[in-house]
């Protein structure tokens, strides 16, 4: 069997993409939420995958590519499921996919993971699609977490009483991986057998306690140390507030190491690298102002102003990564389930939620986990209201700029802004529009905690990094390209092309004639209103949009390398400061929480339109839109009376 898969939306989280040759047999991985699944698919594809929706659905799975020294394989991770009793979209796939298909459509091979600390749940699986003609094997994962928890599997015995390929992987540490190779290549050269002819639930289940009785041990239960953890993490009122003091921690950590590195990138780029160009320019007799303005003020200002934060978003990558990779990030959805459920929502609504502070596009993706329509739709409408990665680093620049030494907390305080608008923005939606849609208990497995490995922490990091950088690179240059020949065409006076100052041209009337409208809020100055106009289209384009404007403007005399860095700031500054009539720190708190509420970017909006259909996205950006409005105006209004 061999087929493709459309390529999702691009986003800030979108790894690396990686497809077989045409005609590679195709591997499945299934298995339970939280077994080992995508760590093993992780290990074997090298991490390197692509997502897409599968064809013929609305759901996305991850693909990558398996390569062996004697074939490449197609590696279909496909979504959590316990059973091919579906409850959701995802595990609708996974049933369709696996046994509603004609044969010849089908997977060649299943993997069904089995997490050795709850082995019944995986193998009821396998003894599901082992009821069809397969070529089927067992991959136990998580031994050593069993072991600790007095629990053994006997693998030579759950083959013998399963009839079905049995290997101990450990995707973590890349271990049982060549002998999972081994058994896969061994499998697709025999043919599929159905090693279950009998459908009958009882009989299944019969069977099941048979084989855990026959393979698996349990010593006397013992509390653990996730047990000992949990009992402070899962507190009902000391768990909400950890997991606020890791958050603030993170970002803490994540400003603190990275702000010499951005401040020398800053440096590196914006001052050294862009005088290089600039002079080179100059020595070949290219140093015409269209350009100079394009390369050095545009591309190099603009885009490298967005890569001097790419050590502070792969710090704060890092951190993530080594919460998730830990096992402590599942609790998040825990000690929040109080609040979804206020709302209207069950509590693995969090799950899509947590993913939307890194990118809303997935985020929005991801509520196909829920199986309700009604919960999918209220979960995609708040999901814009998190504070993606593109956002941070607007806030951490104005942060940097207005609250030197406490940029932290500031940007902390943002994100917990951002928790209370989805929580309010709920409780709203839910009272007025779906009052009758019941609340959900959470159910969800909690993984054992863990160290978490450097490996797989780098190489989550570096795949977020990658595909931010990637895409954020792209509407960056596309953007800046846009804002440069807005700003070189003259509007006003008698200017010739790209000789035109900034307030003169169709950049600047178009910015300043919506400037009115901001005025309440603190921030009616075409400057500080004309890179909303660009954050439309994404947030990251806010800072090379300010780079650009303020980049043709009068700067100091001070050295090079400091000019870049300082003239920047004390533009931005000043505009904040005349714009406010004085109240500086109010606008700046108004812009900051107009910038959380309004629309994302439109990556986000096509999403949305995907998932919940055009007029639920038009009403989710009218609420957006002008929700933000207010919030910054009566935030100005009220800040400056104590500001």
């Amino acid at each position: 069997m061999s087929g493709g898969i459309s390529s999702a939306p691009s986003c800030h989280a979108t790894a690396t993409t990686a497809v077989a040759p045409q005609g590679s047999q195709i591997v499945a991985l299934v298995g339970a939420p939280n077994s080992g699944k995508s760590t093993t698919f992780n290990a074997l594809t090298g991490a390197k995958v692509k997502t897409g929706n599968w064809p013929g659905t609305s759901v996305e799975v991850s693909r990558g590519v398996w390569r062996t020294p004697h074939q490449t394989l197609d590696v279909i991770d496909f979504p959590g499921t316990y059973s091919l009793d579906p409850l959701s979209p995802d595990e609708e796939l996974t049933r369709e996919m696996l046994i509603e298909r004609p044969e010849t459509e089908r997977p060649d091979l299943a993997i069904v993971v089995v997490d050795a600390t709850a082995p019944a749940r995986g193998l009821n699986l396998a003894f599901q699609i082992a009821e069809q003609p397969y070529r089927l094997v067992l991959a136990v994962t998580k031994q050593d977490v069993a072991e600790a928890q007095g629990i053994s599997v006997d693998l030579a015995a759950l083959e013998k009483a399963t009839g079905i390929p049995t290997v101990g992987v450990n995707g973590r540490k890349f271990q049982g991986l060549d002998e999972l190779e081994r058994i896969v290549l061994a499998q697709l050269d025999r043919p599929k057998l159905q090693l279950r002819a009998d459908s009958d639930v009882d009989k299944r289940f019969a069977d099941l306690d048979a084989a855990t009785h026959a393979a698996v041990s349990e010593g006397e239960p013992r509390t653990t140390l996730t047990q000992r953890i949990d009992a402070v993490a899962l507190h009902p009122i000391v768990g909400p507030l950890l997991f606020l003091a890791v958050m603030w921690l993170v970002f803490t950590i994540t400003t603190t190491v990275a702000a010499p590195l951005q401040d020398g990138l800053e440096t590196l780029i914006t001052g050294w690298f862009g005088g290089v160009v600039g002079d080179g320019l100059v020595a070949l007799g290219l140093d015409h102002p269209l350009l100079t303005g394009l390369l050095v003020d545009g591309l190099i200002g603009g885009v490298g102003m967005v890569l001097t934060f790419a050590p502070l978003l792969a710090l704060m990558f890092l951190c993530l990564a080594v919460l998730e990779d830990s096992g402590y990030m599942a609790r998040a959805a825990v000690v929040t389930d109080r609040v979804m459920r206020a709302i209207g929502l069950p509590g693995k609504a969090f799950i899509p939620i947590v993913v939307g502070f890194g990118c809303n596009v997935p985020a929005i993706s991801a509520t196909r986990v829920l199986g309700s329509a009604k919960h999918r739709i209220l979960t995609a409408l708040l999901i814009p209201f998190t504070s993606c990665s593109a956002r941070l680093i607007v806030f951490l620049m104005l942060a940097t700029i207005f609250f030197p030494g406490h940029a932290a907390s500031a940007v902390f305080a943002m994100y917990v802004l951002s928790i209370l608008l989805i929580v309010v923005t709920g409780l709203v939606l839910r009272n007025t529009l779906w009052k009758a849609m019941p609340s959900e208990a959470l159910v969800i497995d909690l993984p054992t905690y863990q160290l978490p490995t450097i490996r797989m922490a780098s190489s989550v990091t570096w795949l977020r990094l990658k595909g931010f950088l990637q895409t954020a690179g792209g509407i960056i240059v596309t953007t800046v390209i846009v804002v440069w020949l807005l700003m070189a065409i003259p509007v006003r006076g008698d200017h010739a092309i790209a000789e035109v100052p900034p307030a003169d041209s169709a950049y600047g009337v178009v910015s300043e004639a919506i400037a009115p409208v901001f005025k309440p809020a603190g921030f009616g100055s075409w400057t500080l209103t004309g890179p909303l106009i660009t954050g439309f289209v994404a947030k990251e384009a806010v800072i090379s949009t300010w780079s650009q404007v303020y980049a043709v403007e009068d700067v100091t005399d001070e050295a090079p390398e400091a000019q870049a860095e300082s003239a920047l700031s004390q533009q931005i500054r000043q505009d904040f400061e005349q714009a406010s009539g004085g109240h500086t720190l109010a606008a700046v708190w108004a812009f900051m929480i107009f910038m959380l509420s309004y629309t994302p970017c439109v990556a986000t909006i096509a999403a949305q339109r995907r998932e919940i259909g055009s007029k639920w996205t038009l009403f989710g950006f009218a609420v957006q839109f002008v929700g933000s409005w207010l919030l910054a105006v009566l935030a100005f209004q009220l800040l400056k009376v104590f500001l």
